[in-house]
């Protein structure tokens, strides 16, 4: 069955022009043909997104528990640094409660013994953080460095260049390459 329809063209310079289009009208059938492929690809589009729904989804959920495993592991690893560098610590208390009654039961005799015994607990103790990466920052005959000095007075020292650290008030220390604790110190200052 075919259907006339006329078509006016107008174009720029003003001429118009009819055709006449002879246009095929499809079938019944071939409509409700073309009507079912549509429905079965938006089906298949469908069950494609509820797919793609799906694993994305699952994806959501393993990062969830990945990220709350990493954290608990974290967690886990710094308590376990923690008791081993309080393990370390152990040692050096009960040295310090020997060094405490010896103290309190000694005479001037013992005073030589009792300082040695400190001597010795100190010594310890500095071997200790060294085994947990703690350094002491070096401030003998150094220049004055902000990234590892904090400066709370100056000196004139005519003996020294101007900037040289002539004294350190308080000791200053590294852990793992970062200072934890900036060496307080004297800086000469001759101008």
């Amino acid at each position: 069955m075919e259907e006339q329809k006329k078509v006016v063209v107008n174009n720029e310079d003003g001429d118009s022009a009819e055709i006449n289009l002879q246009m095929k009208k499809p079938a019944p059938d071939e409509i409700s043909e073309e009507t079912s492929d549509l429905a079965a690809e938006l089906e298949k589009l469908k069950a494609e997104l509820n797919a793609k729904d799906d694993r994305f989804l699952r994806l959501q959920a393993d990062f969830d528990n990945y990220r709350k495993r990493m954290a608990r592991e974290k967690s886990e690893l710094s308590t376990v640094i923690e008791q081993a560098f309080l393990k370390d610590l152990l040692p050096l208390l009960d040295n310090l409660s020997r060094a405490s009654t010896a103290a309190e039961n000694a005479d001037n005799a013992d005073v030589e013994t009792l300082r040695k015994g400190i001597e010795m607990i100190k010594q310890e103790t500095v071997a200790v953080m060294g085994k947990h990466g703690l350094e002491p920052i070096d401030t003998q005959d150094k220049p004055f460095d902000p990234n590892f000095h904090q400066a709370v007075g100056t000196v004139k020292d005519e003996t020294k260049a101007d900037g040289l650290i002539a004294a350190e008030f308080q000791r200053g220390y590294i852990a793992r390459g970062r200072v934890i604790r900036p060496a307080m110190v004297q800086v000469v200052n001759n101008s």
